[in-house]
């Protein structure tokens, strides 16, 4: 964990293509911290065949978005384990702003609120090419065009509002995300280094 490093909770914010996931993971690593994705969990449940995972399966299924209340219980379950007492990367939640006020009000009951949200900036362009190419790579039926497109509409409708939200209580950091993994990685960690700065001196 660099330099002493106390109680990080992050929040990464951008468009799929952004590299949240990728990013996520290597902050995860780096700082000794869980990767807490929304998205990884409810597949996890549902694999697991939990009750969660059978309430949440035909959700899913259907392409509908699991309701708010049931992904801030799970949220605030997964951060009441033992791995997440030193800090989280929550990527994949919130996507709205109404998900934003409650979880914002959640962390707030806990006592873990956010320590910095990381924006990863890209071109609608650059997204799109990057989301068709994982689609190739990887298979995936759901990175149609059509699919990417709606994507990105449903970000810039519901998603931005998010970022003007976290903008306003001067914990927001933008991330040229269009560079390599590493580069964006070393100025996320400069990121990290200055909101961990900034809350010793507080």
């Amino acid at each position: 964990m660099p330099s002493g490093i106390s109680r990080m909770n992050v929040l990464l914010l951008g468009p799929q293509g952004s590299g949240k996931g990728t990013q996520a993971a290597k902050i995860a690593e780096a700082y000794g911290i869980p990767h807490v994705s929304t998205g990884d969990m409810f597949r996890a449940a549902v694999a697991a065949g939990t009750e969660l995972g059978r309430r949440v399966e035909p959700i899913l299924a259907s392409g509908q978005l699991v309701p708010d209340e049931i992904t801030i219980a799970l949220i605030r379950e997964r951060l009441a384990q033992e791995d997440a007492s030193e800090g989280f990367v929550l990527d994949g939640f919130p996507r709205n702003l109404a998900q934003a006020e409650a979880l914002d009000e959640m962390l707030r009951e806990i006592g873990r609120p956010l320590s910095i949200v990381l924006l990863l900036e890209l071109d609608d362009e650059i997204c799109r090419e990057r989301m068709r190419k994982r689609a190739e790579l990887e298979g995936r039926a759901d990175d149609t065009p059509e699919a990417i497109e709606r994507r990105l509409e449903i970000y810039h409708r519901d998603t931005e509002p998010v970022v003007e939200h976290y903008l306003a209580t001067g914990r927001l950091v933008k991330v040229h995300a269009e560079r390599t993994i590493p580069e964006v990685f070393a100025e996320i960690g400069q990121a990290l280094e200055a909101a961990r700065e900034r809350e010793v001196a507080s």
